[in-house]
């Protein structure tokens, strides 16, 4: 194994990821590639006309607001990279729906292992609404090392 996917989100516990992650990359002596995936904010502003009594939001929208998340998510992985003080890791920025990023990326990436968090979500929450873990293993082929993050 000679290229490792570290996935993070915005939860402090992403800081236990990245270590376990980062830590089981050195002993194979492989790339590391931190990985993020930030959500479409577009469409969190929009104005609708009413419909069945719904108003929609009013308030005023600012379209550079993506621009402002994508600089504060860059800055989140590459402070990341820096506190690692290591050779041999990149970073990756993807915007879209987390899942299916992470799966893509991985295949372009041509990655040996994705590592990745897993919150302690109710068993209600991910029978219905499921969990990016999960839909992530459903649907890869490239080996998943799990790091619970959920407090006991």
């Amino acid at each position: 194994m000679k290229k490792v996917l570290i996935t993070l989100d915005y939860n402090p516990n992403s800081e236990k990821v990245v270590k376990m992650g980062y830590e089981l990359a050195q002993l194979m002596q492989a790339e590391v590639c931190l990985f993020h995936v930030l959500s479409e904010v577009r469409y969190y502003g929009m104005q609708y006309e009413p419909f069945m009594g719904y108003e929609g939001y009013a308030f005023p929208v600012d379209y550079k607001i993506q621009e402002e998340f994508v600089k504060v998510a860059q800055d989140y992985l590459d402070k990341t990279k820096a506190h690692l003080k290591g050779e041999n890791i990149s970073t990756h920025l993807a915007e879209g729906d987390t899942a299916k990023k992470i799966l893509e990326y991985a295949e372009a990436w041509k990655a040996d292992l994705i590592v990745m968090g897993t919150h302690s979500h109710g068993t209600l929450e991910k029978l219905f609404l499921g969990t990016v873990a999960s839909s992530v293993l459903e649907h890869t082929k490239i080996p998943v090392y799990m790091v619970p993050t959920g407090e006991k």
